[in-house]
């Protein structure tokens, strides 16, 4: 028998020009920031994920939905059904939307806090997006 090996949970906070992306540990109890991937071309951001979910081992994904703040879902939703829809075709690991209302705003009130400049908070939103996005998931699972 081989060795099981410990999975994680990758996040993808998507965008049309940058897609963040964070990573659980083995535990599935912190997210941790991972990088962004140019949305374009399609292709090349499937091959990129693909490296991703190899090197890290990923079990599942997760990927955030836009609500509006009534819960109601508006564009960004029907944009990330379909890119969830177009990955599906591509990656063979499970894929699962979670509620993103304000990540986007938090990962800059975090990065403000940090004393992130303003051109550095640009590269790093996406992916503490998608650490914050993969954190509430994971807290979720917690009593």
């Amino acid at each position: 028998m081989g060795k099981v090996l410990p999975m994680r949970i990758l996040a993808l906070d998507h965008g049309t020009v940058r897609i963040g992306v964070a990573v659980s540990d083995e535990l599935k109890m912190i997210a941790t920031p991972l990088e962004f991937i140019p949305a374009e071309p399609f292709s090349a951001m499937i091959v990129r994920l693909k490296e991703i979910i190899q090197e890290k081992q990923v079990e599942q994904i997760l990927i955030g939905m836009p609500r509006n703040m009534n819960g109601s879902y508006g564009p960004a939703a029907l944009k990330v059904q379909e890119f969830v829809a177009v990955l599906k075709e591509s990656i063979v690991v499970p894929i699962k939307v979670w509620d993103e209302r304000l990540t986007s705003a938090q990962a800059n009130r975090y990065l403000i806090d940090a004393n992130v400049s303003r051109e550095k908070r640009k590269e790093k939103v996406d992916k503490t997006a998608a650490a914050i996005l993969l954190q509430s998931y994971l807290d979720s699972f917690v009593k």
